[in-house]
């Protein structure tokens, strides 16, 4: 199992100190979130390349029904080339909740989700090199190959990981279509059993054993055994990656970013 770190927001400035500490510490990626309007994750994400070495970095996540495809595939491709090949796009369906802003996009599941897949498609096919496509929803025509050329990744395939809720079969076939999935679960299969079922499930379908799954919550600071013990059902069960995350309301004052330093600071909880 690999670790990261979701930073839950801050100042531009200390969110890359955050993304050091953490590289210093030992996680193995920091991730950061996309708002409408807030902190711009890709500047913040170019500015972790350059102040970082190892940890790999990305989104969690990218409402991308709400983004232009092409735009985010840039962005995602020149922080590959910032990081010399550590980037991850972390994409979904975008989270309504009224202390977000309104933007007036898209907000109906059924348009989300064809404009999820849509964005995916186009995603990867310029990464591929592609200087045409024509989807469901996006269009992109580009006479200029020079300009796909400067923009390729460093990375051979740069993971794209998706949120999905296992059960739903449109949901769970966008998750086969990427690298890894966050997975959502409803009722019983929850947890590090849910984890288990799903993992049972993509064996089914041939899905390789380093396919990543996702899981995500808080352990302690000050007991490393206790937050070893967290993690560990979860690893046993087939997730790959554990990511630290600290949600709560609000996220940018002093107790809270000294909060987000130590939890940082004491290391992944790995056994």
């Amino acid at each position: 199992m690999r670790y990261g770190v979701i930073l839950p927001g801050g100042p531009a400035g200390e969110q890359v100190d955050q993304a050091v500490l953490a590289e210093r510490a030992g996680w193995d990626a920091v991730f950061v979130w996309e708002a409408a309007y807030g902190v711009d994750a890709w500047s913040l994400l170019a500015a972790m390349a350059v102040a970082t070495t190892r940890v790999r970095l990305g989104t969690m996540l990218t409402p991308l029904p709400w983004r232009r495809p092409w735009k985010v595939a840039s962005q995602v491709a020149t922080l590959d080339q910032l990081s010399g090949g550590r980037a991850v796009l972390t994409v979904g369906l975008g989270a309504i909740a009224t202390d977000l802003p309104d933007t007036g996009e898209v907000i109906d599941r059924r348009g989300r989700a064809l404009r999820l897949d849509d964005g995916i498609d186009l995603i990867r096919a310029l990464w591929g090199g592609a200087t045409s496509y024509h989807g469901a929803h996006y269009h992109y025509e580009c006479a200029r190959s020079d300009l796909t050329e400067a923009v390729q990744p460093v990375q051979e395939r740069i993971p794209i990981w998706v949120v999905a809720r296992f059960g739903r079969p449109r949901s769970m076939r966008r998750a086969l279509r990427c690298d890894g999935v966050v997975p959502e679960f409803t009722g019983d299969a929850a947890g590090p059993a849910g984890v288990r079922e799903l993992r049972a499930w993509l064996a089914e379908r041939g899905v390789a054993a380093d396919y990543d799954v996702i899981a995500e919550g808080e352990t302690p600071v000050a007991d490393p055994a206790a937050a070893a013990a967290v993690v560990a059902p979860w690893a046993a069960a087939g997730a790959t990656w554990w990511l630290e995350s600290r949600w709560e309301m609000p996220h940018h004052t002093p107790e809270r970013m000294t909060q987000i330093r130590d939890r940082i600071a004491a290391g992944p909880p790995s056994a």
